[in-house]
C-alpha cells in the first residue's frame, strides 16, 4: 500500500514515522524485544487477529501450501461475531480520518494475516 492511501502496513521493527497516524498492533502476541516506547502503538487489537488455533495450524507447514486455506478460514474467523468489534473499531479509525498504520511483528507480511486483514477491511468499509 502506498503512503497516501488510509492504511498502511509497517513492520514494528521500523522506526515510527510522522504520516503513521494511529499505529495499530495486529498481532495477538506482543512483539519479542520491543519496548512499549519504541513500538509507538496507539492501539493494540488482538481480538482481530487469527485464532490460536488457526495461527498454529498455519505455522506447521512453513511450505506455504496451506496459505490459500488459512485466508479462507481466517476470512470466517473475521466475520465472527466475536470479532465484530474489533474490525469495528478498526473501520472507526481509518472513518476517522486516518491514516492507519497496521503494524506486524511478521517476517513475510505478504503471506501472513496482514493482507487479509487489510482486504477484509476494504470490503467491509465499501458495504457500510
Amino acid at each position: 500500500m502506498s503512503s497516501s492511501e488510509p492504511v498502511r502496513v509497517r513492520r514494528v521493527y521500523d522506526p515510527p514515522e510522522d504520516g503513521d497516524g494511529t499505529r495499530v498492533l495486529v498481532d495477538r502476541l506482543w512483539p519479542r524485544g520491543v519496548s512499549k516506547e519504541r513500538a509507538a502503538i496507539d492501539v493494540w487489537l488482538k481480538d482481530i487477529t487469527p485464532s490460536d488455533e488457526l495461527r498454529s495450524w498455519y505455522h506447521q507447514d512453513r511450505s506455504g501450501a496451506r496459505y490459500d486455506t488459512f485466508v479462507e478460514r481466517y476470512r470466517t474467523e473475521l466475520d465472527d461475531p466475536a470479532r465484530t468489534e474489533a474490525v469495528e473499531r478498526l473501520v472507526g479509525l481509518v472513518r476517522e480520518g486516518g491514516p492507519v498504520t497496521l503494524i506486524t511483528a511478521v517476517k513475510d507480511v505478504a503471506d501472513s494475516h496482514v493482507p487479509v486483514l487489510v482486504d477484509h477491511l476494504k470490503h467491509v468499509m465499501k458495504r457500510t
